[in-house]
């Protein structure tokens, strides 16, 4: 199979013209050795965090199923630690959807004369260029138009529809006792229709147990267990 595409945490192969496979990496976003999920670099690798990614996004993508939600989610192998996936076609070069349950990470960087860390913020979206080189700047929706990325009536939709499904994975968390403070999605066409595509594993998001951080690894086995 052809690599297409080499990730921070994972690597994409062309399986056909209509299926990928995504084939998970046990490297993390961060700064100097310290987790953090809007990073723009692999700050550390943890050993077997890649199969639980990819376990937790399979959890994750057959609960959005059970809700009618539609995804590039095909089947997976998890002793191979890939993902079977349907092609989507890309926003220009990628656009990152942040829902924003409470202030924190990036949010507190830029706003934090205004806020305090961990004031809710009623799943607040954003929306970002997916650009390392330039930090992932956000944009506005008449941006996105402008550029020709994105039309209004697009990104009206998919604000809608991150919010619906950061509700689901948020009443999920919660299960467990997780509080889900912020999460990253990514949304692709597949024959013609927008649908959520990438992961949805530890790496998108952050999530608090007792106002602590709970790790990637944590955030995997406190969700998988029985």
């Amino acid at each position: 199979m052809e690599k297409i595409y080499a990730g921070k945490t994972k690597d994409v192969y062309l399986i056909d013209d209509s299926k990928c496979l995504l084939v998970f990496k046990d490297d993390v976003t961060g700064t100097d050795g310290v987790f953090d999920p809007g990073a723009n670099t692999v700050g550390l690798s943890i050993e077997g965090i890649g199969r639980s990614n990819l376990m937790l996004s399979v959890y994750f993508f057959e609960k959005l199923k059970e809700q009618g939600v539609k995804t590039h989610y095909i089947t997976s192998d998890i002793d191979a630690g890939s993902m079977t996936v349907k092609k989507a076609k890309m926003f220009g070069q990628g656009v990152e959807v942040i829902c924003r349950n409470y202030a924190v990470g990036s949010f507190i960087r830029r706003y934090g004369q205004y806020i305090e860390e961990g004031t809710p913020l009623d799943s607040y979206v954003e929306f970002t260029l997916k650009d390392d080189d330039r930090g992932d700047p956000l944009i506005t929706s008449e941006a996105l138009a402008i550029l020709g990325i994105m039309t209004k009536k697009q990104y009206d939709d998919i604000t809608v529809m991150t919010k619906e499904i950061t509700a689901i994975i948020a009443t999920e968390l919660m299960k467990k006792d997780l509080i889900l403070y912020d999460i990253k999605f990514e949304f692709g066409f597949v024959d013609g229709e927008v649908i959520l595509v990438d992961e949805i594993a530890s790496g998108n998001m952050r999530v608090y147990m007792n106002g602590q951080i709970v790790g990637p690894m944590d955030i995997s086995k406190i969700m998988l267990s029985d």
